[in-house]
């Protein structure tokens, strides 16, 4: 897909090896205006400034992934459509 979109990989982190920290959670949301939520088939979208750390979270309470920043968009979790239309621009 990234390949397709010609979409490049500006930074990748492997959450076993740096889990993401609340820090790291609230300055994402500080730099974005929309979150969409993937949850199963769905994807609901919260605009940044309502948006809270539970947004972020899956049903075990880690960070969801993948998280996928583009511009002032970030996608949580995998829905492939949204992906697409992310990356696609």
């Amino acid at each position: 897909m990234l390949e397709r979109t010609k979409s490049r990989v500006e930074e990748e982190r492997s959450t076993r090896l740096t889990p993401l920290t609340d820090a790291d959670a609230r300055a994402l949301l500080a730099a974005v205006d929309e979150l969409l939520v993937a949850r199963g088939r769905s994807i609901e979208r919260v605009p940044a400034k309502r948006a809270r750390l539970a947004d972020l979270r899956g049903p075990t309470g880690n960070y969801r992934a993948p998280l996928v920043r583009r511009g002032r968009t970030l996608l949580v979790g995998f829905h492939p459509a949204t992906l697409a239309r992310l990356l696609a621009g």
